[in-house]
Order: C-alpha cells, then sequence, then structure tokens
C-alpha cells in the first residue's frame, strides 16, 4: 500500500493497487492451520451402545415439609410432632423409593443447637434427599 516511488519523475505517481501477496500467504497458512487441527477437535471413539426405552414418570416427586419455629417446636406438613416421633418418620421416608425430598423450614430465631440435631438424625436414619428452604433477599 505505497503512495509513491523513490524515484522521480513520471513514476512519482501514487500507486493505486493493494499488494496481496502477504494477505494470501496469511490466508494460505490459516488455512493450513485449520485443515490439520480440525480432525483433532472432531476425534471420538466409536462405541455400539446398547438401546433401551423407558417410561417418562408424570407425578411430580413427593416432598415433605419440616418447619422449625423459634421456640424449637416441630411441624411435619403442618402438623405439630415431637422429637421421639421424629426419628420413626425419618426411617419410614428413608425407606422409601424414590426417597422424598424432605424439605427444611427453619425460622431466623431457631437455636442452631435444634437444627443440628434434626440434621444430625436426619443423617443417622438415612435420609439423603435434603433441601433448605430460605426467603430471597429484599432489596
Amino acid at each position: 500500500m505505497a503512495f509513491g516511488g523513490f524515484s522521480e519523475g513520471d513514476s512519482a505517481r501514487p500507486m493505486a493497487e493493494i499488494n496481496m501477496i502477504p494477505l494470501i500467504d496469511v490466508m494460505l497458512v490459516l488455512l493450513v492451520i485449520f485443515i490439520v487441527t480440525a480432525p483433532l477437535l472432531t476425534h471420538a471413539i466409536r462405541v455400539d451402545l446398547p438401546e433401551a426405552t423407558a417410561q417418562v414418570s408424570m407425578s411430580p416427586p413427593q416432598s415433605i415439609d419440616l418447619t422449625i419455629d423459634g421456640q424449637g417446636q416441630l411441624f411435619w406438613d403442618s402438623r405439630k410432632i415431637e422429637k421421639s416421633e421424629l426419628e420413626r418418620r425419618f426411617v419410614t421416608i428413608s425407606g422409601q423409593n424414590p426417597q422424598p425430598q424432605l424439605r427444611l423450614r427453619a425460622e431466623r430465631t431457631t437455636q442452631y443447637q435444634v437444627l443440628a440435631e434434626v440434621l444430625a438424625l436426619a443423617q443417622t436414619t438415612g435420609v439423603t434427599r435434603l433441601a433448605f428452604i430460605t426467603e430471597p433477599t429484599r432489596r
């Protein structure tokens, strides 16, 4: 992309053509790089997988709400229960297949000891599907 030459005279006019050689060289180098690397990106191992069919479960997953209020009282799906009955209910749901999800709601003022006891009891009885329910932060 020169605008003129070094000699004076008639050939000192601006050159109106673009030198395409460097652009073609860069394009050819990129083409070779893509040709070499493209097979490496699509390399896959062919495996003959078995075919299977399964029915889609239309029933929603079962869930149980366990609420702990500020005084440490327990509520199983909105019904008050005692701590002694909680272990029996945990054993019952841990034996179900599929296991229902235990959704734990604890009031902000609940003592940590009560919450830790409930979580430890759930772990020792085999409850594996546990979720904590919280309120979103208001801005």
